[in-house]
């Protein structure tokens, strides 16, 4: 049986199967390149995942919300009004769809009544495939189909930032949800965080696949060290703005920081700024090299990524640099590096194809040897954005 299958019937046995039930899906994302210069007003290159939360719904005739989720079944079925709803920082699977709701109403669009849903997702929690920004488009995809919202998909991935920042306390960037909201099959999305101008690249991989290996970890401090973060960039940023007309560290070429970088007074401060505008740079030349087919150009671009994260941002850890740093000693990887918040979660590879399964053996095996960790693979399909599928 399909997971849409499983849902319906799951949907059926708990709600009943009358009326009109509708299928919808929000992927996760990998980043390929451009980590934390969301909210640094740099550019990113995510794409969109085959896998993610798959959910069915029906709207109901009241205020009310009644949710399953087939991954979290010990949470049983949760009832809410959608009405008076308050912000708070559990991180709770439920807590991003009511955030969701909240957000809509806060800036103007109306949701109507509630819903009957039940939920699956095929997307590792804790991997870094923002399984949170799935969830967040999943809600917001089924307000706006269910109840006929007057909402872009741009929209919809705006309303999951600000639920998230607002509402579950996660100073996100736009990049997970603009991932989920507007991915494109086969494609990844050049996104300018500044002004949303955004380009769908093909991916052309001809000999190669994108490979995301999951360490199978998540650190605590994933969500204090990500806000430390965005504050020590913002910092960072104000020192500079005293010397120089700036508004986002996305704005300034290498050169420019080198000329003001002495203005940032805390040296861990410099650091995060440094590795803001350099990945901001490093992005910029990723796409151009792709558009070239020179995948070697963007591999060593990936590599340096990665070295920048673990150094500069501080934000990988001791699983993620085994899992990269073996991964750019083996034949046919052209690069790799982690992916997402970072402190646990995933990597992200491009292995020639007829390397790949030479990959994951080596890989596993000595990241099973230096950790005591059993990994795991996951070849990375771009797909389309979220939205109704059935």
């Amino acid at each position: 049986m399909g997971i849409v299958e499983e849902l319906k019937k799951e949907f059926t046995d708990r709600f009943g199967g009358e009326g009109d039930i509708r299928v919808y899906f929000a992927p996760g994302r990998v980043n390929l390149i451009g980590e934390h210069t969301d909210y640094n007003g740099g550019h990113v290159f995510p794409c969109a995942l085959s896998m993610g939360n798959y959910a069915v719904a029906r709207k109901r005739d009241d205020d009310m919300v009644r949710w399953y989720n087939m991954t979290y079944p010990g949470d049983g079925v949760i009832e809410r009004s959608i009405r008076g709803l308050e912000p708070n920082d559990h991180g709770i699977w439920y807590d991003y769809q009511l955030g969701v709701i909240w957000a809509l109403e806060k800036n103007g669009h109306k949701v109507r009544g509630g819903y009957d849903m039940v939920m699956k997702a095929d997307l590792p929690a804790g991997s870094g495939l923002s399984p949170s920004a799935s969830i967040e488009e999943l809600a917001a995809v089924i307000c706006r189909d269910l109840y006929d919202m007057d909402i872009s998909m741009v929209d919809c991935a705006l309303m999951g930032q600000y639920s998230e920042n607002e509402y579950n306390g996660m100073n996100c960037g736009i990049m997970d949800q603009f991932a989920s909201a507007m991915g494109k099959k086969d494609h990844a999305i050049f996104l300018d965080t500044a002004s949303l101008k955004y380009d769908y690249v093909p991916l052309n991989l001809k000999a190669e696949k994108i490979v995301i290996t999951n360490s199978k970890v998540k650190h605590s401090l994933a969500g204090s060290a990500y806000n430390d973060r965005r504050r020590e960039s913002e910092t960072a940023l104000e020192d500079i703005k005293k010397i120089k007309d700036i508004k986002t560290l996305g704005d300034l070429t290498e050169e420019e920081f080198e000329e003001v970088k002495d203005a940032i007074k805390d040296p861990v401060c410099l650091k995060r700024a440094r590795h803001a505008v350099y990945e901001n740079i490093r992005t910029i030349k990723a796409v151009e090299a792709l558009g070239k087919d020179d995948l070697k150009s963007f591999g060593e671009l990936m590599n340096k990524s990665h070295v920048s994260l673990r150094d500069d941002y501080e934000v990988s850890c001791k699983e993620l640099d085994i899992l990269a740093e073996e991964a750019w000693k083996l034949e046919g990887v052209i690069g790799s590096r982690m992916t997402g918040g970072g402190f646990g979660g995933c990597t992200v590879s491009i292995v020639k194809e007829d390397k790949v399964d030479a990959f994951k053996e080596s890989i596993s095996r000595i990241y099973k040897e230096r950790t005591g960790i059993d990994c795991e693979f996951y070849i990375a399909d771009a797909a389309d954005g979220a939205g109704r599928i059935g």
